[in-house]
């Protein structure tokens, strides 16, 4: 099985917090997956820790490598970047991940994500979706003592959401 691409500076263990959620189906394609992850302003529709999606410099509604977008979750207002775009290819992963930040540089409330998705096809017609987020930043440090453990519940909530959501447009 494949793994996330970690960029320097947020590699698992070197930062303030790491959460990683993973499911594997049956039923679905990467194909049939990648639009509602692909497309944040579907991801309301399915997973409710997410709201107010934009998109800067007029682009949008999908995803694409250096774009820039806002999003709110976990109460934080999110500025994100798309570092890491691979759409759905026969034979290799559809791979996704951004830059986000909340707070002004330098201050305590900075905060600072990679969050990477991993949708893999496997043997037998199964399906990976594997999302990880590595944190930096005093509020990463109190998300990581928190119990129970707000960005793992909220990320299976969004795993959950997306498998249900892709299972539903095929029906």
């Amino acid at each position: 099985m494949s793994d996330i691409l970690w960029p320097a500076g947020y590699v698992p263990g070197y930062t303030d917090n790491f959460c990683s959620n993973e499911v594997i189906v049956t039923g679905l394609t990467v194909d049939e997956v990648w639009p509602f992850l692909n497309t944040p302003t579907r991801w309301p529709t399915y997973y409710a820790n997410s709201a107010d999606v934009r998109f800067h410099e007029g682009r949008g509604p999908e995803l694409a490598p250096g774009l820039r977008f806002y999003f709110s979750t976990f109460g934080f207002p999110v500025e994100a970047q798309v570092v890491e775009h691979v759409p759905p290819v026969p034979g290799q992963p559809a791979r996704l991940a951004w830059h986000g930040w909340a707070g002004a540089p330098g201050t305590a409330d900075r905060l600072d994500v990679h969050h990477a998705w991993l949708i893999e096809a496997l043997s037998g017609g199964r399906l990976r979706i594997l999302t990880q987020e590595t944190q930096c930043g005093q509020p990463a440090v109190a998300l990581a003592q928190a119990k129970p453990n707000p960005m793992i519940n909220g990320h299976q909530d969004w795993l959950e959401g997306l498998v249900a959501a892709a299972r539903q447009a095929k029906a």
